[in-house]
């Protein structure tokens, strides 16, 4: 490289166009929360109304779990049966194109159509986004002057076109509004007491209120379409509707019901804390740039105001991306902190401000090139690619360092400057590459690992290792020249330089001798370091592990439950109770809700952490307390996941079983009573509950055939009556609306009532129901669940603050070991499958990481054997010193900590390259193995110790950082600095033992003149 040191043009013209390329690149780069990742399910809804859950299963689950299976890129298939209804979801393996996977679903799913009953609607299919259960955004509406049908009209027609167009954004809903709806509310003792049935109503309708395609008239000169009025449109247009005409009688359907513009049929309210609304919910599209689908709603929400009635409202009720920028802000924040602290470090340790410039230049080079890699990549500026690059802040500067300190010393010794630059240059390129390039490559197992960790950590991994190799582009280019430049010439120091130089030429003394007192005591030491190693073992499996820890995202999400009976009124009612629970406590801001009749999905969005006391982790048993204080309703807390996983819950244990029901309904309820006995759970549920009243119609064939019916026409008759059956729809300006025909709530209080209900027989004569059936109460299951086609129950837990999902997962595991029969299978789902799929991957990542580094240093070293002084006298000790953190309970072991290592890795190695370099060098020049490992100590100890306190001090503020996405950034904070700083001390003590067990005694010295020598075996293995 010396004709960067002759041409120091090149050298700057070389960061010159590195920093023009990311100066490009970075206004065009997108900004995202994580890397893009897809992660989808499938959901195939099929209604069969009147129908048992036990019916909807065999003749319509069944099939469609079926062919769900065999769709390319299902991880598994789930459903849930309920009366009526089939839900069939197929989730995805993590980045699988959704588009591919419904086309072909919807393909398979036409191939059994003619398996699935005449009755059954045709199957719906959803992509949906598995790892976010709700909305991206929840906008509040108000309006003074409209109903809620009105307003959800005006919505559906004025608003939400204008937010589905936004970029990314995969639907927008109205949650808790109602489409407008023609409302025939039947009479049914007039309907009775005039001789009228339910399918002469069926009948009017239907034949009365058409769509009518007449055709057109014309001729050479004119086409004029023909219209007609065959579609009602108005409720008076439908009270004069003739429905038969008897004995010189017009019997109208304004004379057996109650005709209104009314509310489609509802099954959720939404509300902001106890104020009813209409929530418009947006949903963005798996993979989606969340924050710049925030940008286009705000923008577009602008415009929007602009053309709203004076009594409408709109605002922003909930904001998911809010968080997403308040932790993108704080690590820029640390980012800025951690260049502040590497620029002092490094300028106390140089003694010099002109020497310090030198590693300081490297930085802006380093993360400016790393962006213009990233965006021809196509990666995002994300929290997880700026956390590498805060990393590498600590890293770029150590090559770089290295080249400032040994120019300065040749100077020392009277070289001019170009001979100093020279020098060192050729000195240092071999350790400088092979540093370089083992920090670089120790990330390149994380692209082989698949699922979750690595579609989030190969962006992360990547944008890390090419500024380190950038670092070293530029240590190699530009430093050395500057280095010259800068540093003072021998005998010209200032007064800081000359006693920083003499505080480390007093430790390299001192040092020196440590090293000739710790050679009489190799063995003791070698010993000390096997049993310090091999402590890492034990460290790691009593270490609390975790995917990654719970964020304090200033949120948290409510889950309630109703009795199996309960109505939409009654959860509703119950509801404003649990919100005025929830305001007794701590720093509530708001409460949304969206509540349906057995169930309902709400959060508590919580003030700043700046401006409470208490994280959400403390005062999540807090609201889990005063919640179970109502009685009538149970709302389970939970926070939101740390990372794009699927699932609601801490813990999600699937039980697998051909059993009925109701056996596995008696192992819920003991596995449920083992959890709590773990005492690792806040709270324990189960998906399984037999206590679903049904009311079943016995239906008397004899008696329905001595009248002359079938089983067919009594049931249609009910369901006529009963059902809330759209019979065709209505035109509404512009909009087609239903018309449902269904008797009045008076008439069907209880399933008694139904008994009272006349049925008309063929002769035109009126049966009361109670002649050929009676009513009679059952109990069943909530849900029918399964998973991958077998019959199947969850265990739902919220762990403990203190306790990790993997403490509580495996205590739930072990005792479903000893609760559940043979025949019984677990599996998991939700965060518990992705823990158990991925948890320790990256364990697996930091062996092969470890080898490659080996194989590296084996081609810089031309040696299988000096490697291993390397890797045997730095890198175990570091591993087990920082271990030591996470036994203790100061950080899980979870990925972010796991990344942290595989970092550690290569920094590490970085220390034990430039003695083991060196003292090989020095061999090769004839000096004695003792005297060579000393020598190479010594010189390297000041550039050790001061990349060794820029890497310590410029990722101390991931260690003290609060806020917004601070858990994840104190995990590897805490690793690495505890790593590096234990892991230099037992370098500097261990590493030259080592070096003198496994080096050779005596080095052939290289010949640079010849080339082509064939080495032989044994050569090789020395």
């Amino acid at each position: 490289m010396d004709m960067f040191v002759r041409k120091p043009v090149l050298a700057i013209v070389v960061s010159l166009v590195i920093s023009v390329a990311g100066l490009l690149a970075a206004g065009k780069i997108p900004v995202m929360q994580f890397p893009q990742v897809e992660s989808s399910s499938l959901q195939i809804t099929t209604d069969y109304p009147g129908v048992s859950a036990e019916v909807v299963q065999g003749f319509i689950t069944e099939p469609i779990e079926r062919v769900a299976m065999t769709v390319p890129g299902v991880d598994y298939v789930d459903s849930m049966t309920t009366p009526g209804r089939s839900t069939v979801t197929a989730w995805l393996n993590m980045n699988e194109d959704s588009t591919d996977a419904l086309a072909e679903l919807s393909s398979r799913l036409s191939q059994i159509a003619y398996e699935l009953p005449s009755g059954a609607q045709d199957p719906a299919v959803n992509v949906k986004r598995a790892d976010r259960e709700g909305g991206l955004f929840y906008l509040t509406v108000s309006s003074d002057v409209f109903s809620r049908a009105a307003l959800s009209d005006y919505l559906e027609r004025r608003v939400t076109p204008l937010l589905s167009s936004v970029e990314g954004v995969q639907k927008v809903e109205l949650s808790g509004g109602r489409t407008p709806a023609m409302r025939v509310w039947l009479d049914p003792l007039k309907m009775a007491s005039l001789n009228v049935g339910a399918a002469d109503v069926q009948a009017a309708l239907r034949d009365n209120n058409v769509v009518a395609s007449l055709g057109r008239a014309d001729n050479a000169s004119q086409d004029i379409s023909i219209l007609s009025n065959a579609t009602l449109s108005s409720p008076e247009d439908f009270r004069r509707l003739v429905v038969m005409e008897r004995d010189n009688s017009t019997i109208r359907l304004g004379d057996i019901a109650r005709v209104a513009l009314g509310e489609d049929r509802g099954t959720e309210n939404a509300r902001i804390d106890q104020q009813q609304t209409v929530f418009i919910a947006i949903f963005p599209a798996p993979g989606a740039n969340e924050i710049s689908i925030g940008d286009e709603v705000y923008s577009r929400l602008d415009k929007i105001e602009q053309i709203l009635p004076d009594h409408m409202d709109i605002q922003i009720g909930y904001d998911g991306t809010i968080y997403m920028r308040d932790a993108l802000k704080e690590i820029f924040t640390t980012l800025a902190e951690t260049i502040v602290l590497v620029g002092i470090v490094v300028l106390l340790l140089m003694g010099s401000f002109r020497t310090a410039v030198v590693p300081l230049v490297t930085i802006p080079i380093s993360i400016l090139g790393s962006i213009a890699a990233m965006s021809l990549l196509g990666f995002s500026v994300n929290l997880l690619t700026v956390l590498a690059i805060v990393l590498s802040v600590g890293l770029v500067v150590d090559d770089a360092i290295v080249v400032v300190e040994n120019v300065a010393r040749h100077m020392r010794e009277g070289k001019t400057r170009l001979e100093a630059a020279l020098q060192s240059s050729r000195e240092l390129l071999r350790p400088i590459a092979a540093m370089t390039l083992t920090l670089a490559v120790v990330y390149a197992p994380i692209a082989m690992v698949s699922g979750l960790s690595g579609a989030l950590f190969r962006e992360f991994a990547f944008t890390l290792a090419i500024a380190v190799l950038f670092s070293g582009v530029v240590a190699v280019t530009l430093s050395p020249v500057m280095s010259a430049f800068v540093s003072p010439e021998k005998g010209k120091e200032g007064r800081f330089t000359q006693k920083v130089n003499g505080v480390f030429e007093q430790l390299a003394t001192t040092y020196g001798k440590v090293l000739h007192w710790s050679f009489h005591y190799r063995g003791q030491i070698l010993a000390s370091a096997v049993v310090l190693s091999l402590l890492a073992a034990p460290f790691y499996l009593f270490s609390s592990k975790e995917l990654a820890p719970v964020e304090d995202q200033s949120s948290m999400y409510l889950i309630s439950e109703a009795p199996a009976s309960a109505s939409l009124v009654y959860s509703n009612d119950y509801m404003r109770d649990a919100v005025n629970h929830i305001y007794d406590g701590e720093g509530v801001d708001m409460v949304w809700q969206v509540v349906s009749a057995g169930n309902g999905f709400s959060g508590i969005e919580f003030v700043p952490t700046s401006e409470r006391d208490k994280s959400v982790h403390e005062l999540l048993p807090e609201v889990y307390a005063s919640l179970q204080q109502i009685t009538g309703l149970r709302v389970l807390p939970i926070l939101p996941p740390a990372l794009p996983t699927a699932g609601q819950f801490d813990v999600e244990l699937v039980i697998q079983s051909q059993d009925s029901y109701e056996n596995m309904a008696a192992y819920a309820g003991q596995l449920m009573g083992a959890a709590y006995g773990t005492g690792k759970f806040m709270f324990v549920d189960t998906d399984l509950k037999l206590d679903a009243p049904v009311a079943r119609l016995q239906l008397d064939h004899a008696a329905i055939a001595d009248l002359g019916m079938t089983t067919a026409t009594v049931s249609d008759q009910i369901s006529a009556m009963v059902a809330e059956q759209e019979i065709n729809r209505f035109d509404g300006n512009g909009k087609a609306y239903r018309v449902i025909p269904r008797i009045e709530a008076s008439a069907r209080q209880t399933t008694e009532d139904l008994l009272d209900l006349y049925i008309q027989t063929p002769s035109g004569e009126q049966v009361q129901l109670s002649t050929i059936a009676t009513v009679s109460r059952e109990v069943g299951p909530r849900i029918m669940g399964k998973f991958d086609r077998q019959r199947s129950f969850r265990i739902l837990g919220g762990v403990i603050p203190g306790f990790t999902n993997e403490d509580a997962l495996s205590a739930l595991e072990a005792v479903a070991k000893d609760i559940l029969p043979a025949d019984y299978q677990i599996n998991h789902a939700g965060i518990s499958r992705q823990l158990r799929k991925e948890g320790n991957s990256l364990v697996g990542v930091l062996g092969v990481a470890l080898f490659v580094v080996y194989l590296v240093l084996t081609v810089q070293f031309n040696s299988f054997r000096t490697p291993l002084v390397v890797l045997l006298g730095s890198v175990p000790l570091a591993l087990s010193g920082s271990m030591v953190f996470t036994f203790l309970g100061l950080s899980s072991m979870n990925i972010y900590a796991q990344i942290g290592f595989i970092t550690l890795v290569g920094l590490i190695a970085k220390n034990g390259i430039l003695i083991t370099e060196f003292a090989s060098e020095l061999q090769r020049r004839g000096k004695e193995k003792v005297d060579a490992i000393v020598q190479a100590a010594q010189t390297r100890l000041r550039p050790i110790l001061m990349t060794t306190a820029a890497t310590v001090l410029g990722h101390f503020p991931l260690v003290l950082v609060t806020g917004p996405g601070a858990e994840a950034r104190n995990s590897i904070g805490i690793i690495l600095v505890a790593g590096m700083m234990i892991g230099t001390l037992f370098t500097l003590l261990v590493l030259p033992t080592v070096y003198m067990l496994i080096a050779r005694d005596t080095d052939q010295k290289e010949s640079s003149e010849t080339t082509g020598v064939a080495i032989n075996a044994g050569e090789v293995m020395a």
